[in-house]
């Protein structure tokens, strides 16, 4: 079934001041949305014709898709056991709703009414298959049982329990996206379409891959899940640091490749980075532990400079050049006051010290003002506890702003000629502007050229390009 109204899941809130459109509550028989629901609107739905009526519920549900379709739909892959019987069921519960609730009104929880509803669904389909394999049939059995053992518990449960059993329903989801099991591309893909609620198509734009390789990278992961299987479930605490780890490492993927893209025509893609942070406020909320915070201030420094990365046209612009009146203020603080707070809890590791490097330049008034000694110091302890060859590089570059281009060349070299950067085309590259700054022209353009026949992303090639027309 098609998504909903063609609405992507959003995590940002939204405005429904659009659908109040009278204020004579008390005095009108159509007011059925009741005060105090999720979002605290009041529609009247007195004195309007069917077609209004049809069209407010209709935006009053696409708000409602945005803001709660991911809580839905993670509770109904628990309660149903399939993530496709539960996307589906989801859709069908909300065309239900769309044909309801114009006559009927809007239920006063709307969320336990669409899960409900979804539930109902989801048998009928099992019911349906069952003419054409018996298993389904006793599957529809199970969830009816289930139906009646939760109707009676409903009644004595408060709305917190409700609350933390969702809220533990989106854990368990992000967990099981991102199961090391899985490869770590059909992670990244299932993550962005079950907990993001991105299209296949948006993932495909994103990852510059076709929609049809999205969609089976989707599949394969349903399959292993269902088949190996899977647990649904958030990881045991003696498990959780590994576990956690795997979640990070699928943010930090998406993030990386929105921040500096791996091929095409742009730098960054920010629909990338926008969900890698809304995913890290998300697991923020749900798991505060130190190194998730250290990864969501991370992200929020890094994209701070976005604006001034790219010039109007395009093209890239070097840290040193940078404008940092673009720089976005508000992402720096709130980035700062996480890492703060990840720091203090002396229980951190790689992101977080990564965000304390960013965090260095984001607070630095310029590239000559940049503290570069305590740089080197934190990739040096970096280095220590996620030893890298591209952790080396960006130390090499440091070194190279703290004691001269000599001294950086001597680490590029080395690193080079150990082979893991062989088709790395930054290190090519970073070694080309060591040359360049010391003079030596002809090993500067040979360095550049090396990182030009590497590099797939257009801006990255303008670039090169321009530094070795200029070496003349």
């Amino acid at each position: 079934m098609a998504r909903f109204f063609g609405v992507r899941r959003l995590g940002a809130a939204f405005s429904f001041s659009q659908l109040v459109i009278g204020q004579n509550l008390h005095r009108s028989p159509f007011a059925k949305l009741l005060r105090g629901c999720w979002f605290a609107t009041v529609v009247v739905m007195s004195e309007r014709s069917p077609d209004q009526i049809h069209e407010q519920t209709r935006e009053l549900l696409d708000s409602l898709y945005r803001v709660d379709s991911g809580r839905i739909l993670a509770t109904l892959i628990r309660l149903l056991g399939d993530f496709d019987l539960a996307e589906e069921a989801m859709h069908e519960a909300f065309a239900a709703a769309l044909s309801l609730w114009p006559q009927s009104g809007v239920p006063g929880a709307p969320r336990p009414w669409l899960i409900s509803t979804a539930r109902f669904k989801a048998i009928d389909t099992l019911r349906r298959r069952a003419k054409f394999d018996a298993s389904q049939d006793e599957l529809a059995r199970h969830l009816e049982a289930q139906l009646s053992s939760a109707a009676s518990s409903e009644t004595s449960d408060d709305g917190d329990s409700v609350e933390d059993s969702v809220e533990d329903d989106r854990l368990r989801l992000i967990f099981t996206c991102c199961h090391p099991l899985l490869p770590p591309e059909a992670r990244v893909a299932l993550t962005l379409r079950e907990v993001c609620g991105l299209t296949t198509e948006e993932i495909a734009r994103g990852f510059l891959i076709t929609p049809r390789t999205v969609a089976q990278r989707i599949v394969r992961a349903k399959t292993k899940i269902r088949e190996t299987p899977i647990p649904y479930e958030v990881p045991p605490p003696e498990e959780l640091p590994e576990r956690l780890g795997a979640v990070l490492h699928v943010i930090y993927l998406v993030f990386n490749e929105g921040y500096s893209a791996a091929a095409g025509a742009e730098v960054t893609r920010a629909d990338l980075t926008g969900e890698a942070i809304r995913l890290g406020r998300l697991l923020t909320e749900l798991q505060p532990e130190p190194e998730v915070i250290g990864l969501l201030a991370l992200m929020l420094l890094q994209e701070s400079r976005r604006p001034a990365r790219t010039s109007q046209t395009g093209e890239l612009i070097l840290l040193e050049n940078q404008d940092c009146s673009l720089w976005n203020r508000e992402q720096i603080a709130e980035g700062l006051a996480l890492l703060e707070k990840a720091l203090k809890s002396q229980r951190f590791g790689s992101y977080t010290l990564q965000a304390a490097i960013a965090a260095v330049h984001a607070e630095a008034e310029s590239i000559a003002a940049t503290d570069w000694r305590q740089i080197v110091a934190l990739y040096d302890r970096l280095l220590r506890i996620q030893p890298s060859p591209v952790v080396q590089l960006n130390r090499a570059v440091a070194i190279a702003m703290r004691d001269g281009p000599e001294a950086g060349l001597t680490h590029i070299d080395a690193l080079l000629e150990d082979g893991e950067l062989a088709n790395y085309y930054l290190a090519y590259s970073a070694r080309a502007e060591m040359y360049r700054r010391l003079g030596r022209t002809s090993e500067a353009r040979s360095s550049y050229e090396k990182a030009l026949a590497l590099t797939q992303q257009e801006p990255e090639r303008q670039f090169l390009q321009e530094r070795i027309r200029q070496l003349g």
